[in-house]
C-alpha cells in the first residue's frame, strides 16, 4: 500500500518501484540491517538522536546538523542514511512489522555554520527516503533555519517529490514552534526544544527484538 500511495495509487508505477526496492534491498543490505561497524565515522559526532514516539505514536528522529560535517565517503554515508532510517523505523514496532509506520524527522539548525552546509547530503538522503522508503516519512520539521541557508534549501527542495515537501514544515515564529512542540509532545521533545526529555544518541538505543 506505501508503495501504491507513493505513486498516486497507479499499480504499474507501484508494482516498478516495489521491484526497484526489492534489487536495491537485497544488494545494498544483503544480511538486513547495516550494523553500527560499518558506520562509525558517521555516528562518531554523535549528530543524530532517537526520541521515542510523537502523540501520534511516530518515533521521532532528531538531526543536529550543526554536529554534522559533508563526509568524504560518500559510500558510508548512503549506508549511514539507510542505517538510521531502518532503526528509526524498528523502534515504532511493536513485536512486529505491520509494514505501514512512519517516522517523524527534526531537522535542527541552530548554529550551524558554512562548513556544516551539506546540500549534497541531503539531496542523498531524501533521494534515499523517496526511492526506498515509500510513504514511511509522516513529517519533517525544520527548525531555527539561518537566512544564509535559505538559498541551499531552495535548491536541495528542487530534488524533492511534491508529497515530500507538503510533509516539510519550517517552523519561523513562536506560534508555529508552539504547535510543533504540542504535535510532537514535550515528554519527547528535548529541553533545547521545549521539552521534557533528554538527548539519546542513535548508537545508545537498543531496539527490541522482532518476535519470531
Amino acid at each position: 500500500m506505501r508503495f501504491l500511495i507513493s505513486r498516486s495509487m497507479d499499480p504499474a508505477k507501484a508494482a516498478k518501484l516495489f521491484v526497484e526496492w526489492q534489487k536495491w534491498r537485497a544488494s545494498f543490505v544483503p544480511n538486513g540491517s547495516i550494523p553500527d561497524s560499518e558506520v562509525e565515522d558517521e555516528l562518531g559526532p554523535r549528530k543524530v538522536f532517537l526520541h521515542g514516539l510523537s502523540k501520534d505514536g511516530y518515533p521521532v528522529l532528531l538531526v543536529k546538523a550543526n554536529k554534522h560535517l559533508p563526509s568524504k565517503d560518500r559510500l558510508q554515508f548512503k549506508k549511514f542514511v539507510v542505517h538510521l532510517l531502518d532503526k528509526t523505523i524498528a523502534s515504532s514496532f511493536k513485536g512486529r512489522e505491520i509494514g505501514n509506520e512512519k517516522l517523524i524527522a527534526i531537522l535542527d539548525l541552530q548554529h550551524i555554520s558554512y562548513k556544516n552546509i551539506d546540500a549534497r547530503g541531503m539531496i542523498t538522503g531524501f533521494q534515499l527516503l523517496q526511492s526506498y522508503y515509500p510513504d514511511r516519512l509522516a513529517k519533517c520539521f525544520i527548525l531555527s533555519m539561518p537566512w544564509f541557508f535559505v538559498s541551499f534549501w531552495r535548491m536541495i527542495s528542487r530534488f524533492l517529490e511534491k508529497g515530500t515537501l507538503e510533509k516539510i514544515v519550517i517552523v519561523t515564529n513562536d506560534e508555529e514552534r508552539k504547535c510543533f512542540v504540542k504535535e510532537i509532545g514535550e515528554e519527547v521533545l528535548p529541553e533545547e526544544l521545549g521539552g521534557r526529555a533528554t538527548l539519546v544518541a542513535l548508537q545508545d538505543v537498543t531496539v527490541p527484538p522482532l518476535e519470531g
